[in-house]
């Protein structure tokens, strides 16, 4: 068969059969394999060595963040989890050890089966690495699941010396970050190489569907040593935390040093919106703002970082080769808003080291 294979993995015959006609309606797309549970899933990538795997979480026999493991150690291919609400905080655990994506299991629309459809077109493309998992005994994955974390290579020049746009001796006063697709995987390894105490307040604006939001927020508070927490509006920024917008909102930063929240329209197809949290922090802080724009489609955030450069702001971009779509971060990059260019697991050294300059 020609066209992206895909290998379904789900105990609901139900749920099978559904992802099969909407994924098959598609020319482009072949479904090769269907299995009823974990171990069947791990022994069904190595004989049919699909494109990508969607998989489920619970299920019979083995479970999916176990297959998750077994796959990615073993023969390393793309995974998107598909999974429902009431289980989303474990969805977010199955990013650590290698899934690319999660997706929410709602196919009861044209709009929302034609997501499914692109967003398993764009994971099956992306290359993926071979995850080493502790032993028996050893510590397990979940404890320290991005240990991987280096310095920074290099920093930018001292306060004061970036091209003449940084204020003498004004330290930053927030972090901006604009993520999307293969965000959350990479916001986890960002955050996990902070120290408890970073001493700035972060704002993220990460697209997501609005259901996996709360998953995420407490997901990302387990497994990383800063506070990451929903923001309320109106309320004023602390160092050590990380702040969130709830389901269905835009998040912003005020001068005064205060969080604003407001409804996203029916329109608004991406948010919160990366634009107006990057615009906000340079119209808020101009030299002391800091953003960073990471993995996802698109181009939301680029016009954001523009306007917090043109403030003096410092901009930062993951780079190619640890992006799982080097969509924004490129268009930023190209579009010359971007100060340094950092792996992923170069990322959080580089904030903790800028925080803590005088």
């Amino acid at each position: 068969m020609t066209g992206i294979r895909v290998l379904i993995a789900d105990d609901s015959l139900m749920v099978r059969d559904m992802l099969t006609d909407i994924l098959g309606s598609d020319p482009e797309i072949s479904v090769v394999g269907l299995a009823e549970n974990g171990l069947q899933a791990i022994e069904q990538t190595r004989s049919l060595k699909p494109d990508i795997v969607a998989m489920d979480i619970n299920m019979p026999v083995l479970g999916g963040l176990e297959a998750i493991e077994r796959i990615m150690s073993a023969t390393p291919v793309p995974i998107l989890v598909i999974t429902d609400l009431d289980h989303a905080r474990i969805a977010f655990s199955a990013l650590s050890r290698g899934a690319l994506d999660i997706y929410h299991k709602s196919f009861y629309s044209p709009d929302m089966a034609a997501e499914l459809i692109a967003k398993v077109k764009l994971l099956s493309k992306m290359k993926v690495i071979r995850h080493i998992f502790p032993k028996e005994g050893e510590a397990s994955v979940g404890s320290h699941p991005f240990a991987q974390i280096k310095n920074a290579s290099s920093l930018p020049p001292a306060v004061g010396q970036i091209g003449g746009r940084r204020e003498h001796g004004k330290a930053f006063r927030v972090v901006a970050i604009a993520s999307s697709t293969g965000g959350p995987r990479a916001l986890a390894q960002i955050f996990s190489g902070m120290r408890a105490g970073f001493p700035l307040p972060i704002v993220v604006a990460q697209h997501i569907s609005d259901g996996f939001v709360n998953g995420l927020v407490e997901w990302l508070d387990s497994v990383t040593p800063v506070k990451v927490k929903f923001a309320a509006d109106g309320e004023l920024l602390q160092e050590n935390r990380v702040y969130f917008a709830p389901a269905g909102t835009h998040i912003t930063v005020k001068a005064s040093g205060r969080l604003a929240l407001a409804g996203a329209a029916l329109e608004d197809l991406l948010h919160p919106s990366c634009d107006l949290l990057l615009a906000s922090a340079g119209e808020a802080f101009g030299a002391q703002s800091l953003g960073v724009i990471l993995t996802g489609m698109g181009d939301d955030g680029v016009e954001g970082l523009r306007s917090m450069r043109e403030r003096g702001g410092y901009t930062v971009a993951q780079d190619e080769s640890t992006s799982v779509v080097f969509g924004m971060p490129k268009v930023a990059i190209d579009n010359g808003l971007i100060d340094k260019v950092c792996p992923l697991d170069e990322i959080g050294g580089l904030l903790q080291q800028l925080a803590e300059r005088e």
